[in-house]
């Protein structure tokens, strides 16, 4: 039992070190935010929709956590593995893209109701102070991902 818990702490570790280190997950953590802050501010969503929601964001965290292994994984292959390594990167980004495009998708599906969007946008342009503390969220988000003046990867 030790053991199987002790995974947890291994994969917590590993959630953490990523957010630290990999600005896409960051953005994607982000994105997910704002998602589910619309939702629940905007929308009268029920379970199946949430469902919806809840994988497309599980599923796009976990296909960046996943990339971001295989990145590391073949970072520096051996000279007569360099292509192989490439392509491997390449597939590993490709599922990471056709992850978003799907979830993308959805969210059109989901949140693209035209008389709920006009609602929102009356909401921001009658009350400047929600306009304004949004557009300090998206700059504390933009902080966040970019974390300007430190080293990249």
């Amino acid at each position: 039992m030790r053991h199987f818990l002790a995974g947890f702490g291994h994969a917590a570790h590993g959630i953490a070190r990523a957010v630290q280190s990999e600005r896409n997950l960051r953005f994607h953590l982000c994105a997910g935010g704002y998602v589910l802050y619309f939702g629940l501010r905007f929308y009268a969503f029920g379970p199946a929709e949430w469902a919806v929601v809840f994988l497309c964001i599980a599923g796009m965290l976990a296909l960046e956590l996943i990339n971001s292994a295989v990145e590391r994984a073949v970072e520096s292959p051996e000279p007569h593995r360099w292509r192989a390594a490439g392509e491997a990167k390449d597939m590993a980004a490709g599922g990471v893209l056709a992850f978003a495009l799907g979830a993308a998708a959805a969210g059109v599906c989901l949140f693209g109701q035209p008389a709920v969007l006009r609602g929102i946008w009356r909401h921001y342009t009658g009350q400047p102070l929600a306009a304004l503390a949004l557009a300090a969220s998206l700059v504390a988000a933009y902080w966040f991902v970019f974390r300007p003046g430190r080293p990249r990867r």
